[in-house]
């Protein structure tokens, strides 16, 4: 099949496919196979337009849609997306390369948000103050704000945008989202689901497209607030633009995730932790560990450790059961790969080379196995830059102090874990870390629906920020030392745990 022979994934707008008239288009890859199987319409200025005028019209009848009407669209669009997403998993690892039963741990996170919203009737309240002065009582209300836009990342295609509009439409706003063109299938089936479920045309859109489609929501005047995710220097750009247009807006960044473990910690649960959060999703998680600060003498035996489940890890098509599955385009391979080589440069050891891995799969994936790095310099680019893929660093230090200011000392604030049997040693942790989501024996924690999350410093930029010094701050604990994160079917990533 030729390139112009391939379908292209058009956009959704006033309640149908909208077939791309810009003349532009971008590939969109299969990873496990290297080759394309579809385009995907870039919007034009005109496409822009049209997507946010159909989500404008149809805003004020949603606005003053009641409540209980409200809430049995969104049960509806609950029980479809229960019932059918493994159709949603499927579009994902056939697009993003994740293994389906981390599609489907990703779905099932997005679906707490969707849960969640279900019952916003009760948190969209106002209130009331009875004589705050002689004779005079005060009433608030909350209010929607009308058009909203999510611009999304790649790695999680259902579940980032999950985060957000379940809440925009159950508080009465429309949406206009522009996810990844590196995987946009998602987007219009849940398109297609909101429909399935009784939403109103205009209510949902979908405006595919790149850098031309994301500067119109920041810039046009009818959008009133963006959520963004994504890298930092574009999480900068999105908060920076956005809201020197006036909107409200929550931009979420990279992360350079640590993992402290202390010398008295449970090396064979942090070895797991480390297996699962390290290369879990290929390392495309904002969520992933990516540096293991090992507390002298324990940096030998725990590296032997996770060498070991390193060797039992399945490389390959999503399809196939296997633990992990390819980087989402060569281009992203190649830059992960690069990395490698900047580490042996830097006088750092490899320990195992991901570069040279047996895979099951086509061989024109876009393949990287785990890689382990050990002695990694701090000056060195593997450890300050969000590499963003299956490559985990080890950082030798001398004591817990030593540690926390290394940790403390990075540009990003996103998350981190401290894997330790002294409860003194947790505690203290939680008081001097500075960052926003903090895990005791448990790889970084991601909170339930309830509650918005996205570090501190430069890992995100608005939003919580606005409201206090740094924001909020989350801690999780495992209750019980266990093995839970190994597959005991085969020895590997237990991938179906739904972490982010």
């Amino acid at each position: 099949m030729t390139t112009s022979e391939l379908p292209v994934v058009p956009h959704w707008i006033d309640g149908a496919e909208h077939v791309n008239a810009s003349g532009r288009t971008a590939p969109v890859y299969d990873p496990a196979l290297g080759t394309v199987t579809k385009r995907v319409g870039l919007a034009d200025a005109a496409e822009i337009d049209a997507a946010i005028a159909s989500a404008k019209r149809a805003f004020p009848a949603w606005r003053d849609l009641s409540l209980a009407k409200r809430q049995t669209i969104l049960f509806a669009f609950r029980e479809l997306l229960n019932e059918r997403k493994g159709e949603l998993a499927e579009i994902i690892t056939s697009e993003h390369g994740k293994v389906l039963s981390d599609a489907l741990g990703e779905i099932t996170r997005g679906q707490e948000v969707v849960e969640f919203a279900t019952g916003l009737a009760h948190h969209l309240k106002g209130e009331f103050s009875e004589q705050v002065s002689t004779g005079i009582d005060v009433y608030s209300t909350k209010q929607p704000l009308g058009v909203v836009g999510i611009i999304s990342p790649f790695n999680f295609p259902a579940m980032v945008p999950m985060w957000f509009f379940p809440i925009a439409i159950a508080a009465g706003n429309t949406v206009v989202l522009k996810p990844s063109e590196k995987d946009p299938t998602a987007a219009i089936w849940v398109a297609k689901l909101w429909k399935e479920a009784g939403l109103p045309d205009g209510v949902f859109t979908v405006l595919n497209g790149d850098k031309e489609a994301v500067d119109g929501l920041l810039t046009h005047p009818d959008v009133r607030a963006i959520s963004f995710v994504g890298s930092t220097p574009i999480a900068r750009y999105v908060y920076e633009t956005g809201s020197a247009h006036g909107k409200r807006v929550q931009a979420l960044g990279g992360a350079k995730n640590h993992m402290l473990v202390l010398p008295d910690a449970d090396l064979d649960l942090t070895a797991d932790a480390a297996i699962n959060a390290g290369f879990g999703s290929a390392g495309e998680r904002c969520m992933a560990i990516s540096v293991v600060v090992a507390v002298e003498p324990v940096a030998d035996e725990l590296i032997a450790k996770i060498g070991q489940r390193m060797a039992t890890l399945k490389i390959g098509d999503g399809r196939r059961g296997c633990d992990m599955g390819p980087l989402v385009t060569e281009q992203h391979r190649d830059k992960v790969a690069s990395y490698i080589e900047i580490a042996e440069q830097d006088g750092a050891t490899v320990v195992v080379d991901g570069r040279v891995v047996e895979v099951d799969g086509d061989a024109s994936g876009f393949w990287l196995g785990p890689t382990l790095i050990d002695n990694v310099p701090t000056d060195s680019k593997v450890y300050t830059e969000e590499i963003f893929g299956p490559v985990l660093a080890i950082v030798r230090v001398a004591s817990y102090e030593e540690g926390v200011a290394l940790i403390n000392a990075g540009a990003f604030g996103n998350g981190t874990a401290i894997f330790t049997n002294d409860g003194g040693a947790a505690r203290r942790f939680q008081n001097e870390i500075q960052v926003g989501m903090i895990g005791i024996n448990v790889p970084i924690p991601v909170p339930v629906a309830t509650f918005s999350f996205g570090g501190w410093k430069d890992s995100l930029f608005g939003d919580t920020k606005a409201h206090g010094a740094e924001g909020v701050r989350f801690f999780t604990q495992q209750k019980a030392i266990t093995s839970r994160w190994l597959d005991p079917s085969h020895g590997g990533i237990n991938l179906g745990f739904p972490q982010n």
